[in-house]
C-alpha cells in the first residue's frame, strides 16, 4: 500500500515580497532544469504563475497530482472487472492503492499495467 501526501510549502516573509516584486514586472515564466531553459506552454506558465502568486500573498500551498488517481468505481470501470474484485486486490497488495482519508484512490497507471499483465484470451 502507497501512500503519496501531497506536497505543502510557504514561504516566509522575505521570500513572499521578494517574489511578489518579481511578479509584479512580468508573466513570463522560464523554467531551468539542469542549467537548461525551457519556456513553459501558456497552460503551464498559467499554473505556475497561479501557484507563485499564492505563495508570495503568504498563503500555504498544496501540490498534488489528482487527475491520476481514480476512485475504486472508475478503476474498475477502467479495468472491466467489478468494484469488489478490485477492492479484494487492493487488500492483497496486488494493485497500489492510496487513501485520501478512508478513500481509496488507485493510480489510472497502475490499473493500465495490470491490465497489459493479463494474459489475453
Amino acid at each position: 500500500m502507497s501512500q503519496d501526501a501531497p506536497k505543502v510549502t510557504g514561504l516566509g516573509p522575505g521570500e513572499r515580497a521578494a517574489l511578489a516584486r518579481t511578479l509584479a514586472g512580468s508573466r513570463d515564466v522560464t523554467v531551468f532544469v539542469d542549467g537548461t531553459a525551457h519556456r513553459l506552454a501558456p497552460s503551464a506558465r498559467d499554473a505556475v504563475v497561479d501557484l507563485l502568486e499564492r505563495l508570495s500573498r503568504g498563503e500555504a500551498v498544496t501540490v498534488a497530482s489528482v487527475a491520476e488517481l481514480l476512485t475504486t468505481s472508475q478503476a474498475a470501470e477502467l479495468a472491466g472487472i467489478s468494484h469488489t474484485f478490485l477492492r479484494n486486490m487492493t487488500d492483497r497488495g496486488d494493485i497500489p492503492v492510496q487513501y485520501r482519508g478512508s478513500h481509496r484512490r488507485i493510480r489510472r497507471d497502475d490499473i493500465l499495467a495490470w491490465l497489459a499483465a493479463q494474459p489475453s484470451g
